[in-house]
Order: C-alpha cells, then structure tokens, then sequence
C-alpha cells in the first residue's frame, strides 16, 4: 500500500495556442473508471463543436487503468503523449481532456505531440495538486510536567494537532503519518519517562491544503 500519493484536489481548466489552433485542457480529479468516462462524454458533449476531443485518465496505487485516445488526431500523437505527462507527473487518479478547435495550419506529428502534451501541462499547473499521505490519530494524556517535552518533540517533526484540551491533566490528539507513530511513541515515552498516556486512533488519508490539514475519507 501506498503511504503518500500526488493527485488533484481541484480540476480546472487551461488554454494555450499552436499556430492558431487552439487546445484547452480541462483536468479532473476522478475514483472510477465510471466517473472518468462520464467526465470525458461531459466534455465532448460541451465542446462539440472542437476538432478534437482528446483524452489521457490513470487510477490506481500502481497506475493500474491507463487509457487514452487520440480522437482522430494521427495515431501516438495526442493520448499518449497525454499519459506520459500524467504518468511522468505521478499524478493518481486524474482525468484530462483536451480539446483542440482547429486553426487551418498544419502542425506535424512532432508538433501535435509537443502541442498536446504542454496543453497537459499547463492543465495541470492551472489546477490544485496535493499530496495525500497515509497515517493515523494519536490520542495523548499527559500532565502539564511533560507538556513541554511533548509540543517540543511534535513540533521538531512538524506534526499537526487536531484538538487539545486542558482541565487537570492536557489531552491532545494528532495526526500524523503511519510510519512515524511507532517512533514518536517511543520518543514521547522517553521525553516524558513514561508518564504520558498514548493510544493509536482510526487510520485516515490527509493533506495539506493552503496551511491547513484536511482530512479525507479514503
């Protein structure tokens, strides 16, 4: 299983042109194949009257689904081209349209291939990419002796707090990757001498999005 991956969290569009013609690229974050062909027919039924309406989509941890299609453009030279951007991206599970509205000069195999894949490109800068990493709750009981030693050691590994509260003793929760409970566990045990009390909650996939930790269902 993955412990982080790069995805997008909001599709948008981007437009750029080629020797008059014009391709806009339209990206979108999707989970099934069945959400990635809704989004491409969505696509070709708005801008039905382009040229071309040329698509690339990757699901899965290992990049299992891999589709693309040239729409009429020569062979190799529109989806591909497309999935190599996404896949060179390491973005997961995205879908992206370009549409192509003709502008009466020819651009050449090399030029078609260039011209798709920046269109890609620009889609994708336009759009909000993040990093979904794996990992968990942790739920902290300590008293306010080892207070200090605890926001020390969680705050040298930039870890988020989700919640504390303070009454006799100070409950804290965090979140943090999969892979780091075990040591910060151990870290805090130390720091603390043992009088922390320290429970391992639901597992979650999270991000970081403009500053602030948001936390996804799966």
């Amino acid at each position: 299983m993955l412990k982080e991956y790069r995805t997008v969290y909001i599709g948008r569009e981007a437009e750029t042109v080629e020797k008059k013609s014009k391709f806009i690229a339209t990206v979108q974050p999707v989970k099934t194949e069945e959400e990635a062909l809704e989004f491409i027919e969505k696509m070709k039924k708005q801008y039905w009257n382009a040229t071309h309406n040329c698509y690339a989509y990757v699901l899965g941890e290992r990049f299992q689904t891999q589709r693309c299609s040239d729409d009429g453009e020569p062979q190799g030279t529109a989806g591909k081209p497309m999935l190599d951007v996404l896949l060179g991206e390491e973005i997961h599970d995205v879908a992206v349209v370009v549409t192509r509205y003709f502008g009466g000069t020819l651009l050449g195999t090399g030029g078609l291939v260039r011209a798709y894949s920046k269109s890609v490109q620009e889609g994708l800068l336009a759009s909000k990419i993040i990093t979904k990493i794996y990992g968990c709750k942790l739920r902290i009981e300590t008293d306010y002796t080892g207070l200090g030693k605890i926001q020390y050691i969680l705050g040298q590994r930039g870890i988020t707090i989700l919640d504390s509260e303070y009454t006799d003793k100070v409950k804290i929760e965090v979140l943090l990757p999969s892979e780091e409970a075990d040591p910060v566990i151990g870290e805090i045990t130390e720091g603390t001498n043992g009088q922390a009390e320290m429970e391992i909650g639901e597992t979650c996939w999270f991000a970081k999005i403009d500053g602030e930790m948001k936390v996804f269902d799966n």
